[in-house]
This record gives structure tokens, C-alpha cells and sequence, in this order.
């Protein structure tokens, strides 16, 4: 296993056992800085992520908001197999957009006039789960407008993540399947099963040792700083 695929599974494993997403969301654009194709990164990222959500969903799935959760599958996950499945003809880099708004997102609640035109924004929730889909299928980047929308709702601590697992699970197990049915791939099963085997293993040591002592105030303070450090990453990842 090369070892800058093997660090950045445990690191990103580590992000997505507290807060429901990161293994996607940050290791896509590492490995791709690291020179790997975007299919073989998220070949190796998909199934960990999925994993990962599918502990979380089965720990508190009675915490799952079952509204928006419909809604989602709805009006996001066509978007994003479609876009998926054209991937390879779409080069356009949006992170510094999707920076900015995750930036703004978590800043909010220290300005009167931001929280009025971001809860403007979002109060248009098909517009935006369209939005999600179409970004998420074509960089891997829906994540992080997932976690803009449930923050903005305002849950309890195990209501944020079980939502978010549940979503982002939904995304990976579509993209998993346009993967499988498309064209021909070369995928190292055995290899890919031993990252899987390690973000698992991350998953508990944090779920037991970190997660469970973090109440929702505190969750929810954590959540606005894993935003806002989300946005100046995709920024300085577009410059």
C-alpha cells in the first residue's frame, strides 16, 4: 500500500468518524494533488466512506431526519449519478465558489445581515439539492454543500451526523453502482479492502475514544470551525 494513500485514509477517516463526511471530501482533491486519476482515488475512497456512514446510520438511525432525507434522494442523487457518469468530460474547478459559500455559511451567526441573505439562500432547498447533486457528481465535492444545509438547521449533536451519514452514504452507494456499471475499471480489490479494513478501524477508535465525550453545544462550535476550515481549504486548493 503506498503510503501517501495509506496517510490520507486514516487522516480523512478521522474527519468523517465525528463529523459524517471527509474521507470524499478532503481525500479526493489530496489524492488528486498527489497525481492519482480521479476514478481510482474515489474507487478507494467510495467504499471506506460508505462504510464509515453505514456505522454511524445503524448507532442512530431513529436521529435521521426522514424529511429532508427524502428530499435528497429526490432531487439530488439523479444529479448526481448523471453527472458522474459524464465526469470525464467535465474539467471546470469550482472550489473557490464553494469556499467562499462554505466561509460565509459558518461566519453567520456574527452577522445579522449574512444570516439573513445565507438562510435566504437555503430556504430555496430543491434549487440547492440540485446544485448539491450536480457538484457532488462531477468533483466529489457535495459534502461540503450537505454540511452547509444541515448546519444551517440548527439539530442536536447525534441528529447532525446520523443525517449527514445518511445523505452522504446515499451519495456513495449511487456512485458506487454508476462506477460498477460503466466502463471497464481497474480496480485493485484486494488493495482497496485493506484501506477499507484501516478506515474501519479508525472509525472506532474514534468513535470511542473522541466522539462520545464531544456534548451538542460543543459538537455544534466544532461543526461552524470544520466549515469554515473546509472553505479556506477549497480556496487555497483552487488558487
Amino acid at each position: 500500500m503506498p503510503l501517501d494513500i495509506l496517510l490520507t485514509v486514516v487522516g480523512t477517516s478521522i474527519i468523517q468518524s465525528v463529523f459524517g463526511v471527509g474521507v470524499l471530501l478532503f481525500g479526493t482533491p489530496i489524492l488528486l494533488a498527489l497525481g492519482y486519476e480521479f476514478i481510482k482515488a474515489i474507487t478507494i475512497l467510495l467504499p471506506i466512506s460508505l462504510t464509515i456512514n453505514l456505522f454511524q446510520i445503524v448507532k442512530d438511525y431513529k436521529q435521521i431526519d426522514t424529511d429532508f432525507y427524502k428530499k435528497m434522494v429526490i432531487y439530488t442523487i439523479p444529479f448526481v449519478v448523471l453527472f458522474l457518469a459524464i465526469v470525464s468530460t467535465s474539467k471546470i474547478d469550482i472550489s473557490m465558489i464553494i469556499g467562499i459559500f462554505l466561509l460565509l455559511v459558518a461566519i453567520k451567526d456574527y452577522s445579522i445581515l449574512l444570516k439573513k441573505v445565507i438562510e435566504s439562500l437555503l430556504k430555496h432547498e430543491k434549487l440547492f439539492l440540485i446544485t448539491m447533486g450536480i457538484i457532488h457528481g462531477a468533483t466529489n465535492l457535495g459534502g461540503s454543500l450537505l454540511t452547509a444545509i444541515i448546519h444551517n438547521k440548527k439539530y442536536e449533536k447525534n441528529v447532525i451526523r446520523a443525517t449527514v451519514a445518511a445523505s452522504y452514504a446515499t451519495f456513495a452507494a449511487f456512485q458506487i453502482v454508476t462506477i460498477l456499471f460503466s466502463a471497464s475499471r481497474n480496480i485493485n480489490f484486494v488493495e482497496n479492502s485493506l484501506y477499507l479494513f484501516v478506515g474501519v478501524m479508525v472509525y472506532i477508535l474514534i468513535e470511542t475514544t473522541v466522539y462520545r465525550e464531544i456534548n451538542s453545544q460543543r459538537y455544534s462550535k466544532y461543526f461552524a470551525i470544520f466549515l469554515f476550515s473546509t472553505g479556506v481549504l477549497l480556496c487555497f486548493k483552487s488558487i
